[in-house]
């Protein structure tokens, strides 16, 4: 019985569940983790990258991070090709309000705008939800640094810290314990991600090429979004991994002595 409810995305389960969306949900949830973070003077994003092959030309090939337009970039999780549909239209919406109304999107409108597209691919028959949940960081005029994240449901919400992919509930845990609001710079914000993103990997050390970090600010009235370049974010990886030890020796000292 349970198969019926679950061959259609339109078919809602007697609990009033619809299965194919927490299938994308669920589909999610075994991506690679991406965590972004809010500070006073920008935002940031780190991201895990599950594809890693030192064939790949990353010029050409992006996995986590894109660029929607001057004032946005975002992070997925989730199924790549979905990913790429989704980006272009959100670029394909963003230039066509700027050439309308002669200026940047704001980034609210741009991020509701897509949730519309994605809501109606969980209402109509012969489409499947987006298995893709985004992180949005953008800035405008009215609120200034804003972070979003939406979901295949056509979900979306602001947020202050939140994290996407697998061990999210972990990350998000940690990042209540370790945000600090109203007290976070880029630095700061730079080092915690590193720390939250150590917590959720696979591997027992930290290495660059498994973790892409991105951040957006404004200089001299303009916005400039940086991907990191692996030399800075080894200092990040090696600076988080001294804190570590001094620690776990301060902390081994502590204890009492046989």
């Amino acid at each position: 019985m349970a198969r019926r409810y679950d061959s259609r995305t339109t078919i809602f389960s007697p609990e009033g569940r619809l299965y194919q969306v927490e299938y994308a949900m669920e589909a999610i949830s075994h991506a690679g983790t991406c965590l972004g973070i809010l500070a006073n003077d920008g935002i940031v994003l780190v991201a895990e990258k599950k594809t890693v092959n030192k064939l790949l030309d990353e010029s050409v090939y992006s996995e986590k991070i894109y660029k929607l337009n001057d004032n946005m970039i975002c992070s997925l999780a989730g199924i790549t090709a979905d990913a790429n549909v989704l980006t272009n239209e959100l670029r394909l919406i963003s230039q066509r309000y700027l050439i309308q109304y002669g200026k940047t999107i704001p980034c609210e409108q741009l991020v509701s705008w897509l949730c519309d597209i994605k809501q109606a691919y969980t209402q109509y028959g012969g489409k499947r939800p987006f298995g893709v949940s985004i992180l949005y960081m953008g800035w405008d005029d009215q609120y200034g640094y804003q972070l979003y994240q939406s979901d295949p449901s056509g979900n979306y919400s602001g947020w202050k810290a939140t994290c996407i992919g697998q061990n999210s509930s972990a990350a998000v845990s940690s990042l209540k314990t370790e945000y600090k609001e109203g007290e976070m710079t880029i630095k700061d914000a730079l080092a915690l991600g590193i720390k939250v993103l150590s917590k959720t990997l696979d591997t027992a050390r930290l290495q660059t090429d498994r973790i892409e970090v991105a951040t957006l600010q404004r200089i001299n009235d303009k916005c400039v979004t940086r991907i990191l370049p692996d030399t800075e974010v080894q200092a990040l990886i090696d600076t988080f991994e001294k804190a570590e030890a001094e620690a776990a020796a301060a902390k081994k000292e502590k204890q009492p002595k046989p």
